[in-house]
């Protein structure tokens, strides 16, 4: 879509101040409160990791297993959500701890940090919802967008998606080695190769700690463990996609095209960011389980700032929209997952002709 015609230069112009201020006072404001907040946060990850994989050390007993299962699960989301995928965004850098660094953490995760640092930082929050550009549209195999081209594979994407919700993880360490530019010659497979190397080494720690070493430790409980830890990482991988596709797919969320990007001034990157994005509503704890990805929107305009300052400054985007007349597109998990699936359905289906056709 175009961006919207009843906004004016000077209208994007003061859009790009007010939002450039608010970044501004949140970055000013930032100091041993966020500090704390942080570090807690990745205390009670780890307290709840050790303590679900203490449970399932005597997971023969089925309430342990269920415990343990449980607490792991949501380590695991924790771990992905609000600490790692914040931390490898560098909203802690501020900090200068080198324990809490985007250049130093590795995440509980399939996919390398460095890179989804890339693919996910560098081409997807620069290119938020451009066609051609954002390779998150869809992430290479699903028509999520009236605009792209439908293709008879299209047809079985409800299927493959509710697939990929169950292994996300892992189809996203295949994604960031982009074998499709392989394909189409626009990189060397030689460094498309280097990559799947590394995607292989990250898989195999991953597959020993959770499949192998951790079910070993609990003797005797060693299927129980292994199911806990295999029915974890699925819990993690279901939340997670649910979480990002709301963020990202549902029905208001706007694409745009690769010529709106010459001479886009900041506050034409602000309008862009804002309308390719969408939140999810809920209270505090949903937010932290969310990553503060449930803030979709702040944090498309803002990446990098600290992820527990988003609820503060998410009144004051709202009421920007309001007076601009930009929709600001929210509404509950269950809205916004049933509007994510029914433009996955809808998709899947070649676009209708037109009457005049």
């Amino acid at each position: 879509m175009p961006l919207p015609e009843h906004l004016t230069e000077v209208d994007f112009k003061e859009i790009g101040r007010e939002l450039d201020q608010i970044r501004d006072e949140v970055t000013a404001g930032l100091g041993d409160h966020d500090a704390r907040y942080i570090r807690r946060v990745i205390a009670v990850q780890r307290g709840l990791e050790v303590g679900g994989r203490t449970l399932l050390t005597v997971s023969i007993l089925p309430p342990a297993w269920l415990a343990g299962t449980a607490a792991l699960a949501v380590a695991k989301i924790l771990e992905n959500m609000e600490i790692g995928h914040n931390v490898l965004h560098g909203q802690w850098d501020w900090m200068h701890d080198p324990a809490i660094h985007s250049t130093t953490w590795e995440w509980d995760h399939a996919a390398p940090a460095g890179m989804w640092k890339h693919s996910h930082n560098v081409v997807h929050h620069t290119y938020t919802n451009v066609l051609g550009k954002d390779r998150d549209i869809g992430y290479s195999t699903m028509r999520v967008s009236p605009e792209q081209p439908w293709h008879p594979i299209h047809l079985t994407q409800p299927i493959y998606n509710a697939a990929l919700a169950a292994v996300f993880e892992w189809g996203i360490a295949i994604y960031d080695v982009e074998l499709e530019r392989a394909w189409r010659g626009e990189k060397s497979w030689s460094e498309a190769l280097t990559q799947l190397r590394g995607v292989l080494r990250k898989a195999r720690r991953q597959v020993i700690k959770d499949y192998v070493a951790f079910p070993l430790l609990a003797g005797p409980s060693f299927v129980p463990a292994l199911l806990g830890n295999l029915t974890a990482n699925v819990a993690r991988n279901v939340w997670s996609h649910t979480i990002i596709f709301c963020g990202h797919f549902p029905e208001g969320s706007e694409v745009f095209t690769e010529d709106q990007l010459d001479g886009e001034t900041r506050g034409e990157w602000y309008v862009r960011q804002l309308l390719g994005s969408s939140n999810i509503d809920g209270g505090p704890l949903f937010h932290l389980m969310s990553g503060n990805l449930s803030h979709q929107i702040e944090h498309h305009l803002f990446p990098d700032l600290p992820s527990n300052r988003y609820a503060e400054i998410a009144p004051k985007i709202r009421d920007l929209c309001e007076r601009f007349g930009l929709r600001y597109n929210t509404g509950s998990l269950t809205h916004q997952t049933a509007s994510v699936w029914k433009t996955i359905f809808r998709l899947a289906l070649p676009n209708r002709k037109s009457a005049s056709a």
